[in-house]
């Protein structure tokens, strides 16, 4: 654990320091009193509630000093106080310095899908030759990104940060505190099109990643006409030094070639390596675009290909996403409900499709959140994706999964369709009551939708 002095920390963040004989040293920060330790230092955002309100509980809890903007009059005697005008600027602010005082290789990811899977496999490419540190879950906006810096050990060589958004303008901040040494674009989908309005303000948003570099390297999806027409036209010249392309065909500087999806894992080869497979410990054939883009990330690192392979083949993917599970009645869940967009439930209807699996298919969709006005339609348009003939049953869940319930109802035989909204008991019933040994059970949904409660409730039984 890193660990400052008071004076560090008040250079860092330009403020004035009272009860400075209280103690020396800080080790650790958390704006989260639940999550506070024995000598660290709090930070009282005040958002929807005022967090100095909570300044007793966190010394309670062990904290030994904080960020104050309230009135000075009113902070405590007993630890000490950094008097800031703005704790969230401060706490970013200290961010920013501890980042240039450890001075790693700064990785930052974003994209409207796949961030985390891709930070997941770039941080396991790096860790072959660096001491390498991550996001940790999807701790990826203005809050997260500051406090996963603010974690890493002192003698890190390489971190990784995802960086994640809702609306115009969060990436650019993002950027501006981690300042890339190389920035990876996934790619660009629907996700948050409700705030932004189209793909194509989409992909201005995810640009924003560049903002922060000096004379980087650029890595992102070439086949994507948004970011290719903008890159081409000069969006990043001032920023970005070398820019690197990956697809899925030639044109681009690394594609895939002879992709094997099977089950549990899958394999491909690219045009730069066409003797050799490279193996992913994970299903689905969309996520050899992810690990095209690790590649790219280990090359300009200057990792050898072999240890790249050997890496992305044995990484760990963060929970949640693309899980399997043991379940209820003997079944096998395939649990990816973090989170979903059209384009990435799509994706995996498309792999869960084409395996082969012992016994019965059965797909559970839920709600896909922030879509705004096109939400009914791009619901809708799901219909597209799904082969009655390729599942036996189909589980919608969610008030927007209406308008998708009845066009499936014209084309798939209803006793293979289940629709429930609302109270999801019923939901769990059914499927505890009709899942039968081997049964292979995919869930996809966003993330509030609630669909980890769920699968909880369906894979809890395989200790019991």
């Amino acid at each position: 654990m890193s660990k400052w002095t008071l004076k560090d920390i008040v250079r860092a963040v330009d403020g004035k320091l009272y009860n400075d004989d209280v103690i020396e040293y800080i080790e650790g920060i958390s704006f989260d009193t639940r999550t506070l330790a024995k000598n660290n230092l709090f930070v009282p955002l005040t958002a929807d509630r005022n967090g100095h309100d909570f300044i007793q509980s966190a010394i309670e809890k062990g904290a030994s000093a904080t960020f104050w903007s309230d009135p000075i009059e009113d902070a405590p005697k007993d630890i000490a106080v950094i008097q800031v005008e703005d704790t969230l600027k401060a706490f970013q602010d200290f961010a920013r310095y501890y980042l240039k005082k450890v001075s790693p290789k700064v990785i930052g990811i974003t994209g409207s899908n796949g961030k985390t899977t891709t930070k997941d496999m770039v941080a396991a490419v790096a860790s072959a030759k660096f001491k390498t540190h991550k996001t940790i879950g999807n701790f990826n906006n203005h809050l997260g990104l500051p406090l996963t810096i603010l974690e890493m050990a002192p003698d890190t060589e390489v971190i990784v940060l995802e960086m994640g958004m809702s609306e115009k303008g969060e990436i650019h901040l993002l950027s501006e505190i981690a300042e890339p040494d190389i920035a990876v674009i996934t790619m660009i989908g629907e996700s948050h099109i409700e705030y932004l309005g189209s793909r194509e303000a989409i992909a201005e948003a995810k640009l924003e990643i560049v903002e922060g570099m000096n004379q980087g390297t650029l890595i992102y999806p070439g086949e994507e006409p948004l970011l290719k027409t903008k890159i081409d036209n000069g969006w990043v010249d001032e920023k970005v030094e070398t820019v690197k392309t990956f697809g899925k065909a030639p044109g681009v500087d690394l594609y895939s070639t002879e992709i094997q999806s099977e089950m549990k894992q899958t394999k491909f080869k690219t045009n730069q390596q066409t003797d050799t497979a490279c193996t992913l410990p994970i299903p689905g054939e969309y996520n050899v675009q992810n690990a095209l883009s690790a590649i790219l990330v280990g090359e300009t690192l200057g990792i050898d290909v072999a240890d790249i392979y050997h890496q992305l083949s044995h990484f760990q993917l963060t929970k949640n996403r693309l899980e399997w599970i043991t379940g209820v009645n003997q079944s096998v869940l395939l649990n990816d409900a973090y989170n979903a967009s059209p384009s990435s439930v799509k994706a995996v209807l498309s792999y869960f499709q084409e395996i082969e699996v012992p016994n019965r298919k059965v797909v559970v969709l839920g709600d896909i959140l922030e879509l705004g006005k096109q939400s009914e339609a791009m619901h809708l348009d799901l219909y597209k994706a799904i082969d009655p003939e390729a599942i036996d049953e189909l589980v919608l869940y969610g008030e927007k999964m209406n308008v998708l319930y009845k066009e499936m109802l014209k084309i798939m035989d209803k006793s293979k369709l289940n629709y429930f909204t609302g109270e999801k008991i019923p939901l769990i019933d059914h499927l505890k009551e009709t899942l039968q040994p081997e049964d292979t059970v995919l869930f996809k949904s966003s993330f509030s939708t609630g669909m980890l409660e769920i699968v909880s409730k369906l894979s809890r039984f395989e200790n019991k």
